[in-house]
C-alpha cells in the first residue's frame, strides 16, 4: 500500500522543528515511533521513492496509513519522548528495528537515614529523589563514581552492623553502618551531592578544574585526563532540558489553538519530571467564547471524571484562577497550583503545546477535506456514474461465505453517507442452502429474507459481491419483494461494476474515490461474512468431538458448551462439575470424563 496523497500533503506541511513522529496503520494503531531534528526532512524521507530502502522500513511504509507528530524544543527531548512513547505503545516496527532499552535515572534514597546514590532504570513512588532520564549511561556511572570518591556516599543495599566493608578501607565510604560518621555530617555530604544533580555543584567542578591543571603541569597526563572526564560527566548530568523538572514533580500543560471556528486543546503530561506524552481534544460550539472561559471549561471537564490531578497545571489564561485552584485542591485532597506563565521554561512548554494544537488543527482541516472527497464526493460521483435517481445515502452490500457448502452464511453491511453504520449490520445463517455450494441460490434466499422485512429502511443502492450471475439471481427476488432500489454487483477480478439493465460492465479507474468507496463496502461485507463463518466452523469442529461420547445428545452437548465455553475447560472439569451441568447425570458425566482420558489409539477406534 502506497502512502496516500492526504498523508503526503500532511508531510509537506510539517514544521522544521525537532519532534517525534508516529506512523499509524489503517486501524489507527501506532506501528512506528521515531525522532527527528527536523520533522519535515526526516518524515519526507519515508514518502520519497527509494529503491535502496531497507526491507524493514519498506514494510513499515507499506502499512502506514496516517501520521501524527509532536513538536519539542530540542533533540534530547525528542530522544527521551520517543523512548517513552515506544514503552507506552509497543509499536510493531520499533520492536523489530531497535532495542527496547530504558534510559537510566540517578536515584537518591532521601527517605533513608543514610541515603544511597545509584543508577536505576525503574522509577517508583517510594519517596526517593529521581534525576533523569539520561541518554548517556557512561556519564552517569562516571558521576556516581565521582560522588562516591568526593563525598563518600555508601553504595551497599544493606548496611552491615558488625564491621565496615571493603569500601571503607578503599576510602570510598565513611562507614555510617558502624557510626564512624554522624547522621548530620553524612546528611551534609548527601546535600552537596544533590546540589550537583540539581545544577548547583558547590565548587566541585572548579576544584576538579584546578586539579586537572595541576596534574597537567606536573606532567601527570593520565590523572589530568581522568579529571577532565569527570568534569565532562558533571556537565552532562547538569545539562537540563526544559521539559525535565529536577524536582521530579507532576505537571500538566494545557495549550489551545483556534482556527475557522474550530478549537483544539493539547495537554502535555509531565510525570516525575519527564514528559510522558500528550492528549488532544476538540471543543464543540466554542467559536464565540474567549480563551479564559474555554480553559476553565476544559479543566472542569477533563479533571471532573476522576482523571489524575497533578500538583501543578500550566494554562494560557483562566477566568477564575482562585476558584479553579480551590476546586482542584478539594478534588485532589492537597494543594494544586494553577500557573499562567509569562516567561521562562513553563511558558516555552506552553507555547509548544499551543503550536502542536495549531498544527493538529491544520492537519484536521486537511483530513476533513480528504474525508469529504472520499465520502460525500464519492457518493455524489456514484450517483452520477451509475445514473441513480437520487444520492445513495444508504447503501447495503451482501456477501456469501462458506467452506464447500458447509456453514453457509451471509452478511449485510450498511454505509450511510459514505461511512459504515455498524449498528445496521446484519448476518444470516442460510436455511435452504447447506451441504453443497450454490452462491446463486444463497443470494436469492438472503434477498428474500432481507427485503421481505417491511419494517427495515429502504436502501438507495444495493450492492452484490459478485459478477453478473449473482446480480441476475438477486434481482427477481428483490423486485418480487417490492423493493425498487437500484441494484449493482462488483466483480473482484478486474473490479467490474454490473448494473441492472446494461449488458456491458462499467470499469472505473482504481484511483477514483467512487471505486475505492465501492471496494471499501465490498471488503467490509466480506470481512463481516467470513468472520461469522469462521466462528460457526470453529464451533462445529469443537462440538463434533462430543458426538462420539455415549449418552451425549444435542441438548446435553449444548449445555456442556454453555457451561464450559472451551474444550480445555471441559477436559479439566471433574466428574462432579460435569454432573452439575443442567441435563447431565452421573453416568453421562463419567462417560465424558473418561472419554477425554482415553489414549490416542483408543479414542481413534471410537471416533472411526
Amino acid at each position: 500500500m502506497a502512502v496516500s496523497e492526504a498523508v503526503r500533503e500532511k508531510v509537506r506541511n510539517l514544521p522544521t522543528q525537532p519532534g517525534v513522529y508516529l506512523w499509524k496503520d489503517e486501524k489507527g494503531k501506532i506501528i512506528y515511533v521515531g525522532k527527528a531534528v527536523n520533522l519535515r526532512n526526516r518524515v519526507t524521507s519515508y514518502v520519497r521513492h527509494d529503491a535502496n530502502r531497507a526491507p524493514k522500513v519498506a514494510a513499515m511504509v507499506s502499512h502506514a496509513a496516517d501520521l501524527e507528530t509532536i513538536v519539542v524544543a530540542t533533540e534530547m527531548e525528542a530522544l527521551i519522548l520517543e523512548n517513552t512513547l515506544i514503552k507506552k505503545y509497543h509499536p510493531h516496527y520499533n520492536i523489530m528495528l531497535r532495542d527496547d532499552k530504558t534510559y537510566p535515572y540517578i536515584k537518591v534514597t532521601v527517605q533513608e537515614d543514610y541515603p544511597r546514590i545509584f543508577m536505576t532504570r525503574r522509577v517508583s513512588r517510594d519517596g526517593a529523589r529521581y534525576f533523569g532520564p539520561f541518554a548517556d549511561s557512561t556519564a552517569v556511572h562516571r558521576v556516581l563514581k565521582l560522588m562516591q570518591r568526593a563525598y563518600h556516599i555508601r553504595s551497599c543495599r544493606t548496611m552491615p552492623t558488625d564491621r565496615p566493608c571493603l569500601q571503607y578501607h578503599l576510602h570510598h565510604c565513611d562507614a555510617p553502618c558502624v557510626h564512624y560518621i554522624t547522621k548530620a555530617d553524612y546528611g551534609a555530604l548527601v546535600r552537596q551531592a544533590l546540589d550537583i544533580l540539581e545544577g548547583r555543584d558547590s565548587g566541585v567542578s572548579r576544584a576538579l578544574q584546578q586539579k586537572m591543571e595541576d596534574a597537567a603541569e606536573a606532567m601527570e597526563f593520565e590523572k589530568a585526563a581522568m579529571y577532565r572526564d569527570q568534569i565532562k560527566a558533571i556537565a552532562v548530568i547538569q545539562e537540563q532540558q526544559n521539559i525535565v523538572n529536577t524536582a521530579g514533580g507532576d505537571m500538566d500543560v494545557i495549550g489551545l489553538a483556534r482556527q475557522a471556528g474550530q478549537t483544539c486543546v493539547q495537554i502535555y503530561t509531565v510525570r516525575m519530571g519527564k514528559l510522558m506524552g500528550r492528549e488532544t481534544f476538540s471543543l464543540d460550539n466554542s467559536s464565540d467564547d474567549d480563551v479564559s472561559f474555554l480553559m476553565e471549561a476544559v479543566i472542569d471537564q477533563y479533571y471532573g471524571d476522576g482523571t489524575f490531578i497533578p500538583s501543578e497545571i500550566v494554562v494560557p489564561a483562566l477566568e477564575d484562577l482562585d476558584g479553579c485552584e480551590r476546586r482542584l485542591s478539594q478534588q485532589k485532597g492537597k494543594k494544586v497550583a494553577v500557573v499562567i506563565p509569562q516567561r521562562g521554561p513553563k511558558k516555552q512548554l506552553l507555547d509548544m503545546a499551543s503550536e502542536n494544537a495549531a498544527g493538529l488543527l491544520e492537519q484536521k482541516r486537511l483530513q476533513w477535506q480528504h474525508d469529504v472527497d472520499k465520502t460525500t464526493g464519492a457518493v455524489e460521483g456514484l450517483a452520477r456514474i451509475l445514473n441513480l435517481p437520487c444520492l445513495p445515502e444508504r447503501m447495503e452490500c451482501f456477501d456469501i461465505s462458506h467452506t464447500q457448502g458447509i456453514e453457509t452464511v451471509a452478511s449485510m453491511v450498511v454505509f450511510e453517507h459514505g461511512q459504515p453504520a455498524k449498528k445496521e449490520y446484519r448476518r444470516f445463517k442460510l436455511k435452504t442452502v447447506q451441504g453443497k455450494p450454490d452462491d446463486f441460490k444463497s443470494m436469492a434466499e438472503i434477498m428474500e429474507r432481507r427485503y421481505g422485512e417491511k419494517d427495515w429502511p429502504v436502501p438507495d443502492l444495493i450492492i452484490i459481491d459478485g459478477g453478473k450471475g449473482q446480480l441476475h439471481a438477486a434481482l427477481p427476488v428483490i423486485r418480487q419483494a417490492g423493493c425498487e432500489a437500484p441494484v449493482i454487483s462488483l466483480a473482484k477480478r478486474i473490479e467490474e461494476v454490473f448494473v441492472e439493465g446494461r449488458s456491458d460492465s462499467i470499469i472505473l479507474s482504481h484511483h477514483t474515490p467512487e471505486l475505492q468507496l465501492l471496494q471499501a463496502i465490498r471488503d467490509e461485507a466480506h470481512r463481516f461474512a467470513i468472520t461469522y463463518h469462521r466462528h460457526l466452523r470453529g464451533k462445529r469442529s469443537l462440538v463434533s468431538i462430543l458426538d462420539h461420547v455415549e449418552g451425549i445428545g444435542p441438548k446435553r452437548r449444548k449445555a456442556l458448551w454453555t457451561a464450559f465455553k472451551t474444550l480445555a475447560d471441559m477436559k479439566a472439569a471433574s466428574i462432579d462439575e460435569l454432573a452439575a451441568v443442567p441435563g447431565m447425570n452421573r453416568q453421562a458425566a463419567e462417560n465424558v470424563y473418561y472419554f477425554f482420558r482415553l489414549g490416542t489409539d483408543e479414542k481413534r477406534k471410537i471416533t472411526q
